[in-house]
């Protein structure tokens, strides 16, 4: 059988303040294959950001483990899981984290530049045209709309031809016609580069549109469920 891209065992997280603890991750488990597009979904303070990170070697668990592209993230290193994310992963944020001196252009640049890669400046620009901001290259993050800044965190996410594309609240900032357009263009970038799809929302509507929903409470999974498109 096909290994998993990510697998995660028994993963808990716990943070303790003087002699209080507060559990808000216990004992996830869950596999996820190449080209699975996948919802965490839940109220807030059900755990689903601390699992995304997690999973995404941004944090450690306290017990349990991730198992990465077949790297066991528990084994390694701030540094190592800095490369393996460099490497594998795609990220989209809520808060769009821009880089805020740098232009669209440069913003897009800057995951293959922290490669070492040189003559990058093409494929971002070809990047930027598929989300629709051929236009904007040389724009600042301030001289751009929410949906603009989201769409050039997207060319960003995309242009490392990632295995895995983490989406945390990824339409959160957005009136509902731009997060329209992000969803549409999100799936569509997404089925194109074959990546496999991660994200958390609170959008129902977005969840639907993948092929699998995992719904977390009181950290925990309580239902994992196929989507029929």
């Amino acid at each position: 059988m096909t290994q998993p891209v990510l697998q995660a065992d028994a993963l808990t997280k716990t943070y303790r303040s003087g002699n209080s603890s507060l559990t808000v991750l216990n004992k996830v488990s869950f596999s996820v294959y190449q080209g699975d597009t996948m919802a965490i979904i839940g109220p807030s303070g059900s755990g689903k950001t601390t699992l995304l990170g997690l999973c995404a070697g941004l944090d450690v668990p306290t017990s349990g483990t991730v198992t990465l592209m077949g790297f066991k993230l528990h084994t390694m290193n701030e540094d190592d899981r800095a490369y393996i994310r460099n490497q594998y992963l795609g990220f989209v944020f809520q808060n769009f984290q821009l880089l805020q001196t740098l232009t669209a252009l440069e913003n897009v640049m800057v995951p293959l530049e922290l490669r070492g890669e040189k003559k990058v400046a093409d494929k971002a620009m070809e990047l930027l045209r598929r989300v629709g901001l051929g236009d904007r290259l040389h724009h600042y993050p301030s001289q751009l709309s929410g949906g603009e800044q989201q769409r050039v965190a997207m060319a960003r996410a995309f242009i490392t031809n990632p295995k895995i594309l983490f989406a945390d609240e990824p339409t959160g900032n957005l009136d509902d016609e731009n997060a329209g357009h992000l969803t549409e263009l999100l799936f569509k970038l997404n089925k194109e580069e074959g990546t496999t799809l991660v994200l958390v929302t609170h959008n129902l509507e977005l969840a639907q549109k993948t092929n699998r929903i995992m719904r977390m409470r009181g950290g925990e999974l309580v239902e994992d469920s196929v989507v029929v498109n």
